[in-house]
């Protein structure tokens, strides 16, 4: 096997060799000096330093309320170390690390390693950690407590927290202190964070020059949100749900029981939730058992990725069947137009369970104007089913569910569920409490955990010699919609707070998710024979600065492209890109790295800067045109993909027309429009110059025409031309033909066997031109 890190800084030595009297002790391995900085310094910590606090949380724990507090609700971390002898050491190993294998750019450092690991620390921990007991395990720890974790007693009362009350093994305490996991836990660590502490020891703790340096990574949290019996918690609404008013009979919701959890082992058939109410008469609130499930799904690509997690869980670990033909989701508008729910209410027993769910779940999106009024027109029959003594779970789910939180519950006491998009990792504990007869509404703000941290602690232990699969401990079970392409999300929620916008509010502050975590996702679908992934994030720009140290979206692009094996996944695609952040970093990668289509979504909203300023984008028409002259220049084949909204408030007609203007200038080869409308929870919804609905229809209408017209003028450059081709599905309205993407986007159809070739990259040349695809024939397969 060739020499992991390269001679340049591998074999240097310090002449004095680090006492063996240290209890992780091997024959030091040294690094050649290299000025790494680093500050791992959260936002509460620069706030302290006399930084000035934006109105707005930045970092996840800031948004945390006080119910809901990092200590409260993080038990433990799953950590990796390098334990090296004095910081410069400690700052090359970070510098490494977060530069892929180079420090600064320098080609000479860089790994040289003949083995399938795409772990890098893994390899960095391998050669440079001094630690005896790690060192062979790529550093790997395991889970350790978080001594700050506040303990409570059954009633809720007398949170407590201190150091002397965790419970480390004594494998652990030998590797790191407890001084130590202070201050991990201090910095309030998330997933994908790396830092560096010194080995203090109490006799060290007065100043003298720490015995050594560990640099940690935290790969995924242990959280522990749920906490029915805390009579303090307000995301327990209800303990047992009370009687309807009036004639309607009592809620019933069917018994979940998860398929490896022991302490459910009892027959579902004996077991079931009631009470006395005062007359004495038992009243029963859950009946075994839940089987089927149906889910309905709107809004953007982020909440179809979260119907297949959700689908992942109800399968999985509860398993139910969906009773969607398709094996998916459906959307409000087909749910509304299909579905006479009360009509099936009175049906034969015997038959009821074929037709109707066990559990209803509607993921929403608040985008759109009326978003819950569709939602409650869709719940309505559900509701009314339940009401007559459907024993039904009914869940609402996404942006309208965060957005409404308690108040859906009061329009619709019929609901069980209310839950925010970053419990999803939590779906199956949360659905056996609602079996066990809890209504809950979890919306309260929360950090992301790859497996919502129960998984990995549950099967593993807490040692540090405990080791765990990542590709299946790391991500929640998942239901793909799609068997060519899929979705992977790489950063949630947004901090920009744009005057318009809902999405803060209802998917919360930035956390990225670690690259690791991404690959391992990215490797499955591989596994699986996808051949795309798309990156998801609402502002996808801003992917790593959440993290310690900071990372960016350019540097995953490379680190998915350089770990991907070759003839698996093909294509690398991402939404959405915010121009106030985009870099020229991301251009490079685009045009050079072989997996990362030429493609650019770039939302641009409004082309009139005064516009834009109201809208607080943080950008100009003229520095959103360079980033397009730059595109040109650097990848000239690529499609530049944007979205715009007409008729915001204020917006008069020059103001338009210099949104007119860019189009013309740009070119989209794609363009989403929106008339605005306002949103609950946004500045721009309380203004008084809201622009008229006639007029807002009337510039909607000339940007559409204008749309179109230069969609059909970019797919005109590409007739008489052979593209490559991903084949994707079926044209649904001529069997006989496949449809694909360019690398570019556009849809492309052409006659062929499904059967043979989805999946392919082929060739088709390009015969008609159509406004959003293409049409052509095969040129042969690749």
């Amino acid at each position: 096997m060739a020499p992991l890190l390269a001679t340049a800084w591998l074999l240097l030595a310090q002449a004095n060799a680090w006492s063996t009297s240290h209890p992780c002790h091997v024959k030091s391995v040294h690094l050649a000096s290299s000025k790494v900085t680093n500050d791992p310094a959260t936002s509460a910590d620069k706030i302290e330093q006399g930084q000035k606090r934006k109105w707005f949380p930045i970092h996840p724990a800031d948004a945390l309320s006080t119910n809901n507090d990092y200590n409260a609700i993080v038990k433990s971390a799953y950590v990796r170390h390098c334990l090296v002898e004095t910081e410069e050491m400690a700052d090359l190993i970070l510098g490494l690390y977060v530069g892929g294998g180079a420090v600064d750019g320098e080609s000479s450092l860089v790994l040289e390693d003949d083995d399938e690991s795409t772990d890098l620390f893994d390899k960095l921990a391998r050669q440079t950690s001094t630690c005896v007991h790690t060192r062979q395990d790529g550093g790997e720890i395991g889970w350790i407590d978080n001594p700050h974790y506040k303990q409570s007693n059954d009633d809720g009362s007398n949170l407590s927290s201190s150091i002397e009350t965790s419970k480390l093994n004594d494998a652990v305490s030998e590797i790191i202190s407890n001084q130590v996991l202070e201050q991990l836990f201090q910095r309030r660590v998330k997933g994908g964070d790396v830092l560096k502490l010194p080995i203090i020891t109490n006799e060290q703790r007065s100043g003298d020059a720490s015995a050594g340096w560990h640099v940690l990574r935290v790969d995924d949290l242990h959280l522990r949100p749920i906490t029915t019996t805390d009579a303090s918690s307000k995301s327990v609404v209800n303990k047992v749900r009370p009687k309807l008013k009036g004639s309607g009979a009592v809620p019933l919701s069917p018994l979940f029981q998860k398929r490896d959890d022991d302490s459910n082992a009892e027959s579902s058939s004996n077991i079931v939730n009631s009470e006395v109410d005062r007359e004495g008469n038992a009243i029963i609130y859950t009946i075994p058992d839940a089987k089927y499930y149906k889910i309905v799904t709107t809004g953007c690509q982020m909440n179809v990725a979260d119907s297949e997690r959700i689908m992942g869980v109800l399968e999985n670990e509860l398993g139910l069947t969906s009773l969607d033909q398709r094996g998916g989701s459906i959307g409000i508008n087909e749910l509304l137009a299909a579905d006479d729910a009360s009509d099936n209410s009175n049906n034969n027993k015997s038959t009821r369970k074929k037709e109707t769910p066990d559990i209803l779940l509607l993921n929403t999106c608040t985008i759109r104007d009326h978003a819950e009024q569709k939602v409650y027109d869709a719940l309505g029959p559900y509701a009314a089913m339940k009401r007559a003594g459907k024993p039904l779970a009914i869940v609402v789910a996404g942006c309208v569910a965060q957005q409404e939180g308690e108040a859906l519950l009061r329009r619709f006491p019929e609901i069980d569920l209310v839950l925010g998009p970053q419990y999803i990792p939590w779906l199956s504990d949360l659905l056996v409490e609602v079996g066990k007869g809890s209504q809950l509404c979890m919306t309260e703000s929360m950090l992301w955990s790859e497996s919502g941290g129960a998984a990995g602690n549950k099967k593993n232990g807490k040692g540090w010699n405990s080791s765990r699969e990542k590709d299946r401990d790391w991500m929640v079970p998942m239901k793909r919609g799609h068997s060519v392409r899929g979705w992977v999300n790489v950063i949630y929620g947004c901090n920009e707070h744009c005057t318009y916008c809902v999405v803060p509010s209802v998917r919360g502050v930035e956390q990225s998710r670690s690259m690791e975590a991404i690959l391992q996702e990215c490797l499955s679908l591989a596994s699986s024979g996808y051949k795309e992934v798309t990156l998801l994030g609402q502002n996808i720009d801003a992917y790593g600065r959440d993290m310690m140290p900071k990372r960016t979206f350019a540097d995953l692009l490379h680190y998915l492209n350089n770990n991907l094996p070759d003839g698996t996944i093909e294509r690398i695609r991402y939404v959405t890109s915010h121009p106030r952040y985009f870099s020229d970093r991301v251009i490079d990668a685009v045009a050079n790295l072989d997996k990362v289509c030429e493609c650019f979504h770039m939302p641009f909203q409004a082309g009139d800067d005064g516009v834009l300023r109201d809208m607080r984008r943080g950008y100009t028409y003229e520095s959103y045109m360079n980033i397009i002259r730059k595109i040109r220049a650097k990848s000239p084949d690529a499609a530049i993909c944007g979205d715009v909204i007409v008729g915001f408030p204020g917006e008069t007609e020059e103001a338009f027309q210099r949104t007119l203007d860019l189009m013309e200038e740009v070119k989209f080869d794609n363009l989403n429009t929106f008339a605005y409308s306002p949103r609950p929870n946004t500045e721009a919804a309380e203004w008084i110059n809201q622009i008229a609905a006639h007029v807002q229809s009337e510039r909607l209408q000339r940007v559409q025409e204008l749309a179109a017209r230069h969609a059909l003028e970019r797919s005109e450059r590409y007739v008489g031309n052979i593209v490559e081709v991903l084949v994707e599905d079926r044209n649904p309205k001529n069997k006989a033909e496949c449809m694909g993407r360019t690398r570019q986007g556009r849809q492309v159809f052409f006659e062929g066997g499904i059967e043979r070739l989805k999946g392919q990259l082929v060739n088709v040349k390009v015969l008609e031109a159509r406004t959003w695809s293409l049409v052509g024939e095969l040129s042969g397969i690749l």
